[in-house]
């Protein structure tokens, strides 16, 4: 028996709801554009995606793989379109053809970014077409530089690390014996003095000159 092709049904939420082109079923357009408003404008990145001969096998591997980073949904263009205008956001009608699925990133972006490239090449059917980041329209090929950037795990992991240096530095400071802090201080005066001009053989002269006068009188 063949495996089902995907329909029309979105899983902004993790669940299989009925979308536009389900005879069963016919949510209300203006709720629909008002839930896809709200992902469009809650999200920190979309990928516009086209889904054409995948299974409702490889949809639901490809929401697994994404995890909590971003949904997957399924839904009419037309709908799409207006939701993503009403959310400010311009300039996707040339992308909005065909059959369209958009991946919503709540999570970290090169994540799921990572995650949709990997699967696309796994899966040619899925084609990366778009994307919006902050309001900003991306290509097709932008989408997939986001995957090589580094996750905001190891963002982060670094940022940890390099705090954690500086501050066992501060606490290894603080912590030190005080004739320890007497010499960082003592070697901070002697690098001062270093600088300063040498007036102590001037000094020297002038007491000789004054005590060589003195002896001739």
């Amino acid at each position: 028996m063949p495996e089902q092709q995907a329909s029309a049904t979105s899983v902004v939420d993790g669940t299989n709801k009925k979308w536009e082109g389900d005879p069963m079923a016919r949510p209300d357009k203006a709720a629909a554009v008002a839930q896809l408003k709200e992902e469009f404008s809650s999200s920190s990145a979309v990928v516009l995606t086209e889904y054409r001969g995948l299974t409702v096998k490889n949809l639901k591997d490809l929401r697994r793989s994404l995890g909590e980073d971003a949904s997957y949904a399924v839904a009419k263009n037309t709908l799409a379109l207006i939701a993503a205008r009403e959310a400010g956001v311009e300039g996707l009608d040339a992308q909005l053809t065909g059959p369209t699925a958009l991946a919503f990133v709540k999570g970290d972006v090169a994540t799921a970014a990572k995650t949709l490239r990997d699967f696309a090449k796994a899966n040619p059917l899925l084609v990366i077409k778009s994307g919006v980041l902050e309001g900003k329209i991306l290509d097709a090929d932008q989408v997939k530089k986001l995957a090589d950037l580094e996750s905001r795990e190891v963002l982060l992991a670094k940022l940890a690390g390099a705090m954690k240096a500086s501050l066992s530095t501060a606490v290894g400071t603080f912590a030190a014996p005080l004739t320890q802090a007497a010499q960082l201080f003592g070697a901070l005066e002697s690098k001062q003095s270093d600088q300063k001009p040498d007036t102590s053989a001037e000094a020297e002269t002038t007491t000789d000159a004054a005590a060589a006068a003195a002896d001739t009188q």
